[in-house]
């Protein structure tokens, strides 16, 4: 069985993000990158699927070459191959993206047959658009779900289960196919003193994307305002036990 992991090099969630001042960028000086939390759970279930059903996965980004750290982090979880698109600097539009996976894809599949099962993070965890899995799934002709909470391998299937709010949704899908992964589908796991060691003598399969732009463009980049919240000590030790109470008593707590 053979699963490819696409994964995007993005600011660590939770970091402060501050952009330049012709709000065209992030500045990045201070920031630190990492991958998605959605597709770090879809690199646990490719390594998982793998493992089971037996077979190989591979990991590609398509990103600047500061994102093979990326890549090499995947490896150092158990993926066993990787492959890098670069790009130049700037961050590339959803189209964009998606025809230089889907252009990466039919390299890596020539001669060596079709990946079995595709996996995308359910969306990015910086601009969230929901749109490139989709793509590269409608360009390739294969069937999609996304959001999904778990995967099961049933012969020439993929049985994938979806949350709703009434349970799941369970699809069947004929491989090859492309499922978007959601988190919470597993845990990740942490690399290992081996696993890291193997990832650095990894060998990353480089290529330079040339995909046209798409017809997206991004006009401008704005900080949502800051919302500041007050502090009031009600004081120390037990002379402040009535005035807890008071605020208690005022949000109807007692």
């Amino acid at each position: 069985m053979r699963i490819l992991v696409c994964i995007k090099r993005v600011p660590a969630p939770g970091a402060r993000i501050v952009l330049r001042p012709d709000g065209q960028a992030i500045d990045t000086e201070h920031l630190g990158f990492t991958m998605s939390p959605h597709e770090e759970c879809a690199v646990a279930e490719a390594v998982k699927l793998a493992t089971d059903h037996g077979g190989d996965s591979t990991v590609l980004t398509v990103g600047p070459p500061e994102a093979e750290e990326q890549l090499r982090y995947a490896v150092s979880v158990g993926i066993g191959s990787a492959i890098l698109v670069t790009t130049d600097s700037s961050d590339w539009d959803p189209m964009r993206t998606a025809v230089s996976i889907v252009e990466a894809i039919h390299a890596a599949e020539d001669g060596a047959g079709p990946f079995d099962l595709i996996l995308f993070g359910n969306e990015s965890a910086d601009s969230g658009g929901y749109q490139v899995g989709i793509r590269v799934s409608h360009a390739l002709g294969r069937p999609m779900v996304n959001g999904a909470k778990g995967i099961e391998i049933d012969g020439g299937t993929a049985v994938v289960r979806r949350g709703v709010d009434a349970g799941f949704e369970v699809y069947r899908l004929p491989l090859p196919a492309v499922v978007g992964v959601r988190e919470g589908i597993n845990i990740p796991s942490y690399p290992t003193l081996k696993g890291r060691l193997a990832s650095r003598k990894a060998q990353v399969e480089k290529s330079e994307g040339t995909a046209p732009a798409g017809p997206q463009r991004m006009v401008e980049l704005s900080s949502p305002v800051e919302q500041m919240s007050e502090t009031v000590m009600l004081g120390e030790g037990a002379s402040a036990a009535s005035r807890v109470v008071d605020v208690l008593e005022e949000l109807g707590v007692v």
